[in-house]
């Protein structure tokens, strides 16, 4: 809870509840990322929420409404690793949600990126709510 605090979604609603058992609130960045959510959950199916829940998935979504080479994905998030990049792009495209494109016309061949399906839905959703400071 304190962290929800600290990054300011959750407030102590002032004057209500007990000092031990205190009431918390929703800031009005708390009220957006709910919503946030609350969309991705109405696109996603219940089956699909385990991968939602992975540290990666939803980031590496917002990133691909079009479609990206690998270093442009790893650019725009620039805390994950090669490794962990790689296998959010494995396991998506396992589930369907990404799709992988092989130019073979570059030298060396170079893969590109797209959501797509549920992905794809999911993506346009946190696109429009994400953004990536250079």
């Amino acid at each position: 809870m304190q962290h929800l605090i600290n990054i300011g979604l959750v407030e102590r609603n002032p004057g209500h509840g007990h000092p031990l058992r205190p009431e918390f609130r929703l800031t009005q960045l708390g009220g957006a990322a709910a919503e946030l959510a609350s969309q991705i959950a109405g696109v996603a199916k219940e089956a699909d929420q385990d991968l939602l829940r992975r540290s990666w998935t939803l980031p590496v979504l917002a990133t691909l409404h079009s479609s990206r080479h690998f270093i442009e994905i790893k650019r725009d998030l620039s805390p994950i690793t090669d490794r962990a990049l790689s296998q959010s792009l494995k396991t998506m495209e396992a589930r369907q949600w990404v799709c992988r494109q092989v130019d073979e016309f570059t030298r060396p061949p170079r893969s590109r990126y797209l959501a797509v399906s549920t992905g794809g839905a999911i993506s346009e959703v946190a696109a429009s709510a994400v953004t990536f400071g250079a």
